[in-house]
């Protein structure tokens, strides 16, 4: 007996396996993820910054040259960052949303404790993990002029 083979095209399968467990967001939503990264900031604790990134989030910093891979390496930066009082407003941004997924990018403007303001792009990935949206990869790079 002979055994057939359906080919499927990819993007069936993928929005397949997208449809059983898609948690989408609004742009909303993905718009007060940045206010609950940046109401973590104001209370100064590194530890409640790094609790919005997933456990393998990358961080490449505005004000750092290494990628930070862990939390103990996220916390460690926030530790010092902090010390700046950094407080971020958005200046532009897209939003794109996807299966478990959404993307954040744009320019962002950080006033400091001591009145001092840094502009930056700013890109923010998230991940659904089944309870709630988290950083899995966040880049921020000043401006070049």
């Amino acid at each position: 007996m002979k055994k057939t083979l359906m080919l499927l095209p990819i993007a069936a399968l993928t929005l397949g396996a997208c449809d059983r467990g898609c948690h989408k967001a609004t742009e909303a939503e993905i718009a007060a993820l940045f206010d609950r990264w940046n109401a973590s900031l104001a209370t100064l604790d590194p530890a409640l910054v790094a609790d919005n990134y997933t456990e393998s989030a990358v961080l490449l910093a505005t004000v750092e040259n290494d990628p930070r891979l862990t939390r103990e390496e996220r916390i460690a930066y926030f530790t010092d960052f902090l010390q700046l009082r950094p407080q971020g407003v958005i200046d532009s941004r897209t939003i794109k949303i996807h299966c478990n997924k959404a993307v954040d990018a744009g320019v962002y403007t950080f006033t400091f404790g001591d009145g001092t303001r840094v502009q930056a792009r700013f890109t923010y990935t998230y991940e659904w993990n089944g309870r709630d949206w988290k950083i899995s990869h966040h880049h921020s790079s000043a401006m070049p002029n």
